[in-house]
């Protein structure tokens, strides 16, 4: 036949362009590369099996705060260990979440910190069995931005050393002054 080889068509506007053949296996060499390369990654994340709850010294006085050094808060909804904020709530308020048992970082009791299931089936750390959360407008380590806010249907308070909220009220002369208290009207837990 006019215009073939045993190799395949000799016109150049009929075969398959060279470059674009190694093109698109490099293409697919790269998709595959990055699927093993994600795989491993999510692996990976799924080693850190554990969250360090720590203290801060903060506006507030000192606060538990998660590995990132944010203040971490309690939600006055929440009975019996069990969390009260899920969906839009957990998007503004963060559970801290872990894979297995918590590590308690200086001047945090070990034997306050455990896991809660959460609704979802993930393990939310608690301390004195309160689940901790974060705020989504802390940007920063060691900012109190949720502090006495009230949403999603109660109030949140950053928690203290001995596990209770931080409460705070303006004092005479436009100080602040810092309150535990121990249990206060409402308190839920021990």
């Amino acid at each position: 036949m006019k215009g073939t080889t045993r190799n395949g068509p000799t016109d150049p506007s009929t075969r398959p362009s060279r470059l674009w053949l190694v093109s698109l296996s490099a293409l697919a060499c790269a998709l595959v590369a990055l699927g093993v390369w994600s795989a491993g990654a999510v692996a990976g994340g799924s080693r850190v099996s554990t969250a360090t709850v720590s203290l801060r010294s903060t506006d507030l006085g000192k606060v538990l705060v998660d590995p990132r050094g944010h203040t971490l808060y309690l939600f006055m909804k929440d009975k019996n260990g069990k969390s009260a904020c899920a969906g839009m709530c957990a998007q503004y308020w963060p559970p801290l979440l872990a894979r297995a048992k918590p590590k308690a970082g200086a001047g945090v009791k070990p034997a306050w910190l455990a896991t809660a299931k959460r609704a979802d089936g993930k393990l939310q750390v608690t301390y004195r069995r309160h689940p901790l959360y974060s705020f989504a407008l802390d940007k920063r380590s060691g900012e109190t931005n949720g502090e006495g806010i009230s949403e999603f249907g109660a109030k949140w308070y950053a928690v203290s050393p001995s596990g209770q909220a931080v409460r705070t009220a303006a004092a005479v002369g436009g100080t602040t002054t810092t309150t535990t208290t121990t249990p206060y009207p409402g308190n839920p837990y021990p």
